[in-house]
C-alpha cells in the first residue's frame, strides 16, 4: 500500500474515532457533516427573510458593519480568504508609502503558507527583524538595516506557539515602526482571543494598527472568509483590489451567516477557553512529569491564547497512532496529529481548547495522559 493510501486510511480512522468520541478538548474541522454546517447557519443573528447578498451587499454588508463596530474602526471589507486580504492590504500600503518592503517574521503566514505570493503576485519584498521563534523586539525593529514601508505583526504568532507580546511591548513595537516612518498592519487571524493576554478590549488593540485582518473560521467556527478593517479611505481602496484579485464574488451569504453566528456564539466564550487552556497546560505538564515519558515541553508554559504546543521525544507517527488508539479504545480524544520538528525523534502537536473541553478537570487531563502514554 502506498504512503498516500496509508494516510487516507488513517484519516478515515481518525475522523470516525473523533466523531464517535465521548470526550474531546475541541472539535476538529474534519468532523462536521454538511447537514451540521448548514444547520449552524440558522443560528446567525440575521433575519432569514432578509436580503441575501449580490456582490457584497445584504448580509455581507451587515457582517462588515458588525466587524467594524467590534474593532472600533471606520470600516471593514469582507474577503473570501485571509491570504487575499493580507496580500491586498500589504500591496495597498506599499503604494501609499512608496516602499515595497515589508518587515515581518519568517514564521508568519505570508512567508510560510502563501506560496511566495508577496513577491510573485504583488511584487513586494520582505525583511526579517529576527529569525528567533518569538515576537520581534522594538530594538530589532529599530535596527532593521534598510527602510521598510510596513511592519506586519502576526498576533498571535501561530507557528512559534501562538505567542503574543506583552501589551507594553506591543505599544513599543508600534512606536518603533512609527519612528521608522512605517505603517503597521496586524495579521489578526486569531486576534479575537488575544484580549485576555493583553488585558485590553478589541478596539484598543486594533487601534494601535493602521489596518487589521481578522479570520472567521479559525476561532469563530465560520465556514471561511476574513475581513480587513481600518480607515474608510483605505478599506475602500482594498475593495478595488479585491475585485481585481477575483474576490468580488456573486454570493457569499453562507460564509457571512456563519461568521455572524460565530461572532454571536464563540466570541463571548473565548475568554473561558483561554482560562481552561491554562488549566489544561498545567495539568499536562504535571502529568508528563509523573509519567514514564523522558521529556516533555508545553509551550508557552502559560498559554497566551486557547491554543498552545506540546512537544515529545518520539516519532510523530508513533504519537499520532497512540492518540488514535486512545480515541478508538476509550472514546477520549487528547491529541490528534503530530508533526516532526526540530532534531530527529522530536515531534510537536497543537492543542486547542473550545466548548467541548470546558468540562475537563485536572484529574481528567492526567488520566488521559496516563492512557495515552500507555499506548506509546
Amino acid at each position: 500500500m502506498s504512503d498516500d493510501s496509508d494516510q487516507t486510511e488513517r484519516t478515515k480512522r481518525q475522523v470516525a474515532a473523533w466523531r464517535g468520541a465521548e470526550r474531546r478538548l475541541s472539535r476538529s474541522l474534519l468532523e462536521p457533516t454538511v447537514g451540521e454546517l448548514l444547520a449552524g447557519l440558522a443560528e446567525a443573528p440575521y433575519a432569514m427573510d432578509g436580503p441575501a447578498d449580490v456582490y457584497g451587499d445584504g448580509v455581507v454588508e451587515e457582517l462588515e458593519r458588525r466587524v467594524a463596530e467590534l474593532l472600533g474602526t471606520q470600516d471593514a471589507a469582507f474577503f473570501p480568504s485571509g491570504t487575499m486580504a493580507q496580500q491586498i492590504a500589504l500591496r495597498c500600503w506599499a503604494g501609499r508609502t512608496g516602499n515595497p518592503v515589508v518587515a515581518l517574521h519568517p514564521m508568519s503566514h505570508p512567508e510560510r503558507w502563501e506560496g511566495d505570493a508577496l513577491s510573485s503576485v504583488s511584487g513586494l519584498r520582505v525583511v526579517h527583524p529576527t529569525t528567533e521563534p518569538r515576537q520581534p523586539t522594538p530594538a530589532e525593529i529599530a535596527e532593521v538595516r534598510e527602510p521598510f514601508g510596513t511592519l506586519m505583526l502576526e498576533l498571535p504568532l501561530r507557528d512559534a506557539g501562538f505567542l503574543l507580546p506583552a501589551w507594553e511591548e506591543l505599544e513599543a513595537l508600534v512606536e518603533a515602526a512609527r519612528e521608522r516612518e512605517a505603517v503597521v498592519h496586524f495579521d489578526g487571524a486569531r486576534l479575537w482571543e488575544s484580549t485576555v493576554h493583553f488585558g485590553r478590549p478589541l478596539p484598543e488593540i486594533a487601534g494601535l494598527a493602521d489596518s487589521v485582518y481578522v479570520s472567521f473560521y479559525k476561532s469563530l467556527g465560520g465556514l471561511s472568509g476574513a475581513c480587513l478593517a481600518g480607515a474608510r479611505e483605505f478599506v475602500d481602496e482594498t475593495r478595488v483590489w479585491r475585485h481585481r484579485y477575483g474576490g468580488q464574488i456573486f454570493r457569499q451569504f453562507p460564509q457571512a451567516l456563519s461568521a455572524l453566528a460565530g461572532l454571536e456564539r464563540e466570541l463571548p466564550r473565548l475568554p473561558s477557553y483561554v482560562a481552561q487552556a491554562r488549566m489544561v497546560a498545567g495539568a499536562l505538564r504535571s502529568a508528563f512529569v509523573e509519567s514514564q515519558v523522558p521529556w516533555a515541553r508545553i509551550h508557552p508554559e502559560e498559554p497566551h491564547t486557547h491554543q498552545f504546543q506540546v512537544w515529545l521525544p518520539y516519532e510523530a507517527d508513533r504519537l499520532t497512532e497512540a492518540g488514535l488508539r486512545l480515541a478508538e479504545e476509550t472514546g477520549t480524544v487528547l491529541f490528534r496529529r503530530w508533526s516532526p520538528d526540530g532534531p530527529p525523534g522530536l515531534a510537536v502537536t497543537e492543542l486547542e481548547i473550545t466548548e467541548p473541553g470546558l468540562s475537563w478537570t485536572e484529574p481528567d487531563v492526567k488520566q488521559a495522559v496516563a492512557d495515552f502514554t500507555a499506548r506509546l
